[in-house]
């Protein structure tokens, strides 16, 4: 019989999780860089906070995109060592996914930071 699990390991394996992803993801880190930059740009313009939990939920949204790709890539890896069209369409649909949801991010991102980042420039009035 498995021994029951508490709280704080499974919160210790998602974090180990996190981390593995970090370590091993380029394209994670990535992604983890430009959202420091964004939040500090949110900060430095003085976004509404509405604006930042936007920005919040849309940074949320590429990076758990990024960790399910990451996870779907390793099972395929793993199901499946040697080439096969399925696992090529099962990686493809995960790096599509995260795909769609980094473009939404940026396009989210202009809409929010226009009018600050204008008015500090003298783009708009």
């Amino acid at each position: 019989m498995k021994p029951r699990r508490t709280w704080r390991d499974a919160f210790r394996n998602a974090w180990d999780g996190v981390l593995a992803s970090l370590k091993t993801e380029r394209n994670l880190r990535f992604h983890t860089a430009a959202a420091i930059v964004v939040i500090l740009a949110a900060l430095y313009f003085h976004l509404p906070a509405r604006d930042v939990a936007v920005l919040l939920l849309v940074i949320a949204l590429v990076i758990t995109a990024e960790m399910i790709n990451t996870a779907i890539e390793a099972a395929v890896d793993l199901a499946a060592p040697e080439w096969h069209r399925l696992a090529k369409l099962a990686k493809d649909a995960a790096a599509g996914a995260v795909l769609v949801a980094a473009a939404f991010a940026v396009f989210i991102g202009i809409l929010l930071f226009y009018e600050p980042v204008g008015r500090a420039f003298g783009w708009v009035s």
